[in-house]
């Protein structure tokens, strides 16, 4: 048995009612999706940017400890140094010594500055990241909280959803795959995921432009598939749609 054009537009509107009430039953979710993906997105980032001073703050304790141990040499070599001053025989080799004293004595204050430089930037970034968790952890209950009103809106229309993705699967089969590529690739593009809309009043209902009348006289007879020139929706006879909605 020939499938006719019409077989053809039924099925597609057949379609077309069960993925839109997909689309409201999903629409109830409102933004929460969106919101949740952003705040998951937004804790990511908190993170790694905490990540990242705790890192900082590494490289700086290690800094800290070099200078320490450069401090505890110059102390070492002081000690050294005084030993040696005591046991000099001439007045060159005492002011050589006592030279290479200051400069290690020199060398511990600089250390000491250095170290207390890097304690700043330490106890500065440590405030940074105190800041930043206070932020994180409230960013994560508004987050808990966002996913458990969207958990139980999921879970509320869970079922029917469901079942209705299972009514599309199964009417999916009855197109043909020319027009059901056809219909998704339209229907991803619609902002109100329309791919079959009414002509009503010589004007698409999806787009709202005026259909040319021998357009219209076309889609009235059924001979073949007919697309609006300006969104690239399938149009259909409003009479069609109202004997079908009807049939229901």
């Amino acid at each position: 048995m020939e499938i006719t054009i019409a077989d053809k537009l039924a099925s597609l509107l057949e379609l077309q009612d069960i993925d839109s009430k997909l689309d409201e039953l999903r629409k109830l979710r409102g933004d929460l999706p969106e919101e949740v993906k952003d705040l998951e997105d937004e804790v990511i980032g908190i993170e790694t940017r905490i990540s990242k001073f705790q890192k900082e703050i590494e490289t700086v304790e290690e800094e800290i400890n070099k200078h320490k141990l450069n401090k505890k040499d110059s102390e070492k070599l002081i000690v050294k140094y005084k030993d040696q001053q005591m046991n000099v025989r001439n007045n060159r080799e005492y002011d050589a010594i006592s030279k290479e004293l200051e400069l290690q004595e020199l060398e511990i204050q600089l250390s000491e500055k250095r170290i207390r430089e890097a304690e700043y930037r330490i106890k500065t970034k440590q405030q940074e990241i105190d800041d930043t968790e206070t932020s994180l952890n409230s960013r994560k209950a508004v987050l808990e909280q966002k996913r458990k009103e969207l958990d139980k809106l999921i879970n509320e229309s869970h079922e029917e959803e469901e079942k209705l993705l299972k009514q599309s699967e199964k009417q999916s089969k009855k197109v043909e795959d020319r027009l059901l590529k056809a219909y998704t690739r339209i229907r991803s593009g619609a902002k109100n995921g329309l791919a079959v809309v009414a002509v009503d009043r010589g004007a698409c209902g999806g787009c709202f432009n005026v259909v040319p009348p021998q357009r219209q006289a076309d889609i009235m007879d059924k001979q073949k598939i007919i697309i609006c020139e300006h969104c690239g929706r399938i149009l259909a006879d409003a009479d069609m749609i109202q004997v079908h909605r009807k049939r229901k």
